[in-house]
């Protein structure tokens, strides 16, 4: 099996982008968030990114569960996909891939 070096370049440039950002962002995450949701137009483009999020978080679900991990495991993918959507599907792709090898 190949290893994740794609994802885990996704993860640390991404990472690294959302950490800069919001080290100089001048509004909290919550206040961006109530933001982008005021609007129809942008409130879209978050509903469907959740939307992705939640089919992320159910194929991690469904393949933690074929490999023997207890949902508890999981919850830590779960918590940065509901936070940072993209990190919690890269990280288990770069964890479940480098404990294939």
């Amino acid at each position: 099996m190949h290893r994740p070096y794609i994802a885990l370049a996704g993860l640390l440039g991404f990472s690294l982008y959302t950490l800069a950002t919001m080290l100089t962002a001048e509004q909290s995450l919550i206040a961006f968030g109530r933001e982008l949701l005021s609007r129809p137009d942008t409130a879209q483009v978050v509903i469907d990114l959740y939307l992705m999020a939640l089919l992320a978080c159910v194929w991690m679900y469904k393949d933690g569960r074929r490999r023997g991990r207890s949902t508890a495991s999981l919850l830590p993918y779960f918590l940065l996909t509901a936070v940072f959507v993209s990190l919690g599907p890269l990280l288990y792709l770069v964890v479940k891939g480098f404990k294939d090898e």
